[in-house]
């Protein structure tokens, strides 16, 4: 009987990394999450996931605490033994979001791009050290590492550039880490949502709402979390095994440039 591969979802209890996760599980993988809130708070979400089937091991850390890091791939260690995908998809919006650039604060610079780069920069460190270990005790070994990242990676928010910036260098760490993990076999992907339905965006809903009735997306609805899960699953599958650096946008067409 073969080992189900093992899947860490960082952010993966709410919005587009439940989403994630839920796709990973369907396709027979088991999982590793990890998130800010205890794990009294994510019960139900995990049962849920254990409800198809799979392992699930959930450890409460904030990816941008190196220290945090350690515990978290220890946990997996211990519980579940082995690490093929790494999904890096915690992230947050700008503490400073809608406050005027010519008002930017460091602190906000700071903390968005900590969590958002440096966080999954060095997470993929240590994950694919640990895939390498993994590869060489065993040659068939598949491992694989997506990078959530936003439209915000290309489309310009003047109310949150933080944010803009964080994402952008994320998409450049995709292609630094698919070149020096090729050699090795594992490829290095990048997802790109747009506007997807999640409690992070509910307090826009009524304006984007309005935009997408007036023409803003090709295909004129909000994304879901499982339009994402989707794609990262396909990745993770190897549907797309001659494309390591890509970039996979979810957007219903939003950067589609039209004149």
């Amino acid at each position: 009987m073969t080992t189900p591969r093992v899947a860490l979802v960082t952010g993966g209890t709410r919005g587009i990394g439940l989403g994630i996760a839920r796709g990973l599980a369907e396709q027979g993988l088991d999982l590793a999450l990890c998130g800010t809130r205890p794990a009294p708070d994510v019960a139900a979400t995990l049962e849920e996931l254990r409800g198809l089937g799979r392992r699930v091991v959930y450890e409460p850390a904030d990816v941008s605490d190196p220290e945090a890091r350690g515990r978290l791939l220890g946990a997996i260690r211990a519980q579940l033994g082995a690490l093929h995908v790494l999904v890096n998809n915690a992230g947050i919006t700008s503490p400073d979001r809608d406050r005027d650039l010519l008002d930017a604060r460091e602190a906000s610079f700071e903390r968005t791009l900590r969590v958002n780069l440096q966080a999954p920069y060095f997470l993929t460190r240590d994950v694919a050290a640990w895939m390498l270990r993994q590869r060489e005790d065993d040659r068939r070994f598949a491992g694989c590492v997506v990078n959530v990242t936003s439209i915000s990676a290309e489309v310009v928010s003047v109310s949150r550039g933080d944010y803009c910036v964080s994402k952008a260098a994320l998409s450049m760490a995709t292609r630094v880490w698919a070149v020096r993990l090729a050699e090795h076999g594992i490829p290095v992907y990048e997802v790109r949502p747009g506007l997807i339905r999640t409690d992070m965006t509910v307090g826009a809903s009524a304006r984007y709402d309005r935009e997408i009735a007036d023409g803003l997306l090709l295909q004129p609805r909000w994304g879901e979390p499982a339009d994402v899960g989707r794609a990262v699953a396909a990745l993770v599958r190897g549907d797309l095994a001659y494309s390591t650096g890509s970039i996979v946008t979810v957007d219903g067409g939003l950067t589609v440039r039209r004149l």
